[in-house]
């Protein structure tokens, strides 16, 4: 999610998967791939760096998340019963 400003200035979160496209027709207008069109305060360009950064984030996120699991030994289960037998 990326947070965009309305045109009053409040703010609102737009996924950044499903932005199709950002126009500048003098104001700005965010479309989504379901059609959905958002006019915003914020410049086209600060709308595609802040979707470049979360791509981003999400990626190293993801590298994290992999090298922690290559480093280290599984997770150890613990039944839901606390191992008891009956």
């Amino acid at each position: 999610m990326i947070l965009v400003h309305k045109l009053k200035g409040q703010p609102m979160f737009l996924n950044a998967d499903l932005i199709e496209s950002v126009e500048s027709t003098p104001d700005t207008v965010v479309t989504l791939a379901d059609g959905r069109r958002y006019v915003v305060a914020d410049r086209p360009e600060e709308i595609v760096e802040r979707s470049m950064n979360f791509r981003a984030s999400v990626l190293v996120a993801a590298e994290e998340l992999r090298s922690s699991t290559i480093h280290h030994r599984p997770p150890v289960l613990i039944p839901l019963d606390g191992g008891r037998e009956d």
